[in-house]
């Protein structure tokens, strides 16, 4: 999200000798992107960021493929997915590709003692159930139902819940995720039609400085392995820093929904994107006005993307026994569309109260034994009347 932000303090000029007032030089840290080519930050830290002290053993979390080439339909139950104490421990990849992996999280830990740093992908982390605190070596975020935390690769955080019931999506992305450039000018700044701005958007408050030398875990996720590596000072030693590349936070609820007096396509509904995939967000809207519209969405053939759409609540108009929680799987090369009687029920209906999350992707999905430990096993044939 191209916003200039800053936070504490931080030196007139970049590369320039920043002192505490006193004797101690503050250590620069340029956190970039895509070469020196994309979105960064200059970080200020008290101690040097790279005091490694133990490595420990390595954990292989590479999701166990169950379905490599897949052409069924699926229904999984989401909320089925088992709870765990640890917020990584919990996170179970249920469909993945190798520009990202869908994953399913119930953590019941409210802390833990321990920090993260993804290294290999951007987060999007959705919240369906639970609050709490996003805090970041750049600042912390407070979260709560309905929002999305997006949370830039080599990012070091932990997640504080405020109670032990949370249930999260979260979409992991090799590649970079960023605001739909149709939304943009040229400039960066979200134009008039989009249907979120920048004051929807919750940039890194509280700055927390510690000034701590220890043993600290930073676990490290890269290419599937979980690293640990111990640090000698607290990784949020950070007195002050400035640039584009952060962690921030937007609500689904700020998604003001577009219209049309026919049935729109779904790019309408999109909320983020890469050049693999694409978020989109369904919200509470009016209908379609045109006097003889059918709301609902017409038959259509998925040729070029697999579609993932993650039920969050009301009552979803093309779908029969849907609920929160729920995922369903509409692989490329096949069309799908409305359930039988849900083109015949949205005739005439003024407003949907849905609540969605949709990622679609540009190659196919790959089921893990996680997914099918949740599926129905019968959604495929859900269309026969």
């Amino acid at each position: 999200m191209p916003i200039y932000h800053t936070l504490g303090k931080i030196p007139h000029k970049r590369h320039t000798v920043f002192k505490n007032g006193k004797d101690r030089i503050f250590y620069e840290q340029l956190f970039g992107t895509i070469g020196f080519d994309g979105m960064s930050s200059l970080l200020y830290h008290i101690h040097r960021p790279t005091q490694v002290k133990a490595l420990n053993k390595p954990k292989d979390v590479t999701p166990k493929i169950a379905v490599e080439k897949n052409l069924r339909s699926l229904r999984l139950h989401g909320f089925k997915t088992k709870p765990e104490k640890d917020h990584l421990a919990a996170r179970k990849a249920i469909l993945v590709n190798g520009d990202c992996a869908v994953v399913l999280a119930a953590p019941q830990a409210k802390t833990v003692d321990y920090f993260y740093k993804n290294a290999d992908c951007d987060e999007v982390i959705f919240i369906h159930k639970g609050s709490g605190t996003l805090r970041t070596l750049l600042g912390n975020i407070d979260f709560k139902y309905g929002d999305y935390l997006m949370i830039p690769r080599g990012m070091i955080y932990t997640m504080e819940f405020k109670d032990s019931d949370n249930r999260l999506l979260i979409v992991e992305s090799h590649r970079p995720v960023y605001t739909p450039k149709r939304y943009r000018n040229w400039f960066g700044q979200m134009l008039e039609h989009s249907p979120y701005c920048e004051r929807d958007i919750r940039r890194p408050k509280k700055l927390e400085t510690i000034d701590k030398k220890g043993d600290f875990t930073v676990k490290v996720k890269k290419q599937n392995m979980l690293h640990e590596l111990v640090y000698a000072t607290h990784p949020f030693d950070v007195v002050g820093w400035d640039g584009y590349n952060y962690p921030y936070a937007f609500s689904i609820h700020d998604f003001e929904p577009i219209t049309g007096r026919v049935h729109l396509p779904p790019p309408i509904h999109q909320t983020f994107e890469t050049d693999a995939m694409v978020i989109c967000s369904f919200v509470p809207r009016l209908y379609d006005y045109h006097p003889q519209a059918i709301p609902a969405p017409y038959n259509h053939s998925n040729i070029d993307s697999d579609e993932m759409l993650y039920y969050v609540a009301g009552d979803f108009m093309s779908r029969n026994d849907i609920g929160p929680g729920h995922i369903s799987l509409h692989p490329a090369g096949i069309p799908h569309g409305p359930h039988p009687g849900a083109m015949e029920r949205s005739i005439g209906q003024k407003e949907t109260n849905e609540l969605a999350v949709m990622v679609d992707t540009f190659r196919p999905l790959m089921v893990t034994e996680e997914a099918l430990k949740i599926d129905d096993g019968k959604y495929w044939k859900s269309w026969l009347e």
